[in-house]
């Protein structure tokens, strides 16, 4: 996590500790505010031996995507991140909303808004299409095998 971060991130720390107690797991929670202080952060994750990172959303770890991405593939670190983008450059896997229909929703507001709407007079909207993506030839190279999911026949 960005310590950085302007919007405190306490409760979705409180939230991921709590969901890995309820599974039985350990969590170390790293964080990182320079691109220096990511190397130092892989670095404690290699002395701390974690199983897997999950890398928190923010704006400094999109612009080092690609950092990142080569620090967890020369370490051998199963990550998950929240934009697919992340998979595309070699990431292992992401979970997260859909960018492109975000967007979507971004161009219908700004043309109510160019129409003459009052854009405090706008819902807010959250996001309604996530998306799983797992980049199978880096989870071959970690050792991971994930079964493809099969529609069974249609039934007459």
């Amino acid at each position: 996590m960005n310590p950085n971060d302007s919007v405190p991130a306490s409760n979705e720390t409180n939230d991921i500790r709590a969901a890995a107690r309820s599974v039985g797991q350990r969590i170390e929670i790293l964080q990182a505010g320079t691109e220096r202080d990511i190397d130092k952060a892989f670095t404690s994750l290699i002395d701390l031996r974690v199983d897997a990172l999950l890398v928190a959303p923010h704006a400094l770890f999109a612009t080092q995507a690609s950092q990142l991405v080569a620090l967890a593939a020369r370490h051998a670190i199963p990550t998950l991140y929240w934009r697919r983008e992340f998979v595309e450059a070699g990431g292992l896997m992401s979970y997260g909303s859909n960018l492109a229909d975000a967007l979507r929703v971004v161009g219908v507001y700004a043309a109510r808004i160019l129409k003459g709407e009052n854009p405090g007079d706008l819902p807010v909207q959250q996001p309604t299409k996530f998306e799983l993506v797992i980049n199978l030839k880096t989870a071959k190279a970690l050792g991971l095998e994930f079964l493809r999911p099969f529609s069974p026949a249609p039934t007459r």
